[in-house]
């Protein structure tokens, strides 16, 4: 078993067993579990101290996330695993760097707590290959690697954090729910939502229904104000302000031709339109007609 803040050989821990995996988890990995069954398979000692059941306390009751867990030592995945389920989190667990890298690139997580030394394709590798295909999880590297060089190695590889071993499981949780909700609040800022029309204000993409839908620069902008002002009226002067910049009414249709145009690209082909006349008031974007 591994001494908390030691790293066994890679070689060494391509062929040692993984222990069986904690109960609601999902792990991932390439070597056999021994049986549970079997009386010579050795209890897992958690290298960490426990955590007190205040500890569920700290956790954010509004902010359940989702953890992919990448960490070939089995005791320090089961301990962590288990105590961020018991926090309320959903865990998936990977025991080698490549099983690591494709969950990461093909799910859909909050947060990665990656460890560094991994069989088959090392943390830095893994954390490298994600920033490369976009994947933009928050990253928490969890090292016994604590020297300030390390350090500064992980987080110029794109890691978002980094906690050595050994660790306070209360610090742990602390660190990684900062990292979503910072994530959240970023979302927040980019990411527009009514009903099921979706604006990404970073790619300046629209979609409907996961459906994309081609806008012009000023049906964009012409939306947007609309998203974020979503089930209010939208008067004719407000659209004039903050599409056109005009701070006067230019007594043309410019507006009913745009709203036209946009009502046309966001509702056609769909059963519930979104975008509604308010007879003499405005326009409003809203879910329920």
């Amino acid at each position: 078993m591994t001494v908390p803040g030691s790293k066994p050989d890679p070689m060494e821990t391509a062929d040692r067993g993984d222990i069986a995996p904690v109960r609601g988890v999902s792990t991932v990995s390439e070597t056999k579990a021994p049986l549970a069954s079997d009386p010579a398979a050795p209890a897992p000692t958690p290298p960490y101290p426990t955590p007190s059941g205040a500890l569920a306390r700290l956790i954010d009751s509004q902010l359940t996330m989702r953890i992919l867990l990448v960490e070939d030592d089995q005791a320090a995945a089961a301990y962590v695993s288990k105590a961020l389920s018991e926090s309320g989190h959903v865990v998936d667990h990977a025991a080698t760097g490549r099983d690591g890298l494709y969950l990461a690139t093909s799910g859909d997580y909050d947060a990665v707590v990656l460890d560094r030394m991994l069989p088959g394709l090392d943390g830095l590798s893994v954390l490298q290959a994600m920033r490369a295909a976009d994947v933009e999880t928050p990253v928490l590297i969890l090292s016994a690697l604590d020297k300030v060089d390390d350090r500064v190695k992980g987080l110029k590889a794109g890691g978002d954090d980094y906690l050595t071993k050994p660790f306070a499981f209360s610090e742990l949780l602390a660190r990684l729910e900062a990292l979503g909700r910072r994530r959240k609040a970023s979302t927040a800022e980019t990411l527009l939502k009514v009903a099921d029309l979706e604006m990404d204000l970073l790619k300046r993409s629209v979609k409907r229904a996961g459906r994309e839908i081609d806008l012009q620069p000023r049906e964009f902008k012409l939306l947007e104000c609309l998203m974020r002002h979503a089930d209010q009226v939208v008067t004719r002067t407000m659209l004039l302000e903050s599409v056109w910049d005009y701070h006067f009414d230019p007594q043309t249709n410019v507006i009913d031709v745009h709203v036209s145009r946009l009502r046309q690209k966001i509702d056609k082909g769909f059963d519930r339109p979104l975008l509604h006349t308010v007879r003499g008031a405005g326009y409003s974007l809203r879910a329920a007609s």
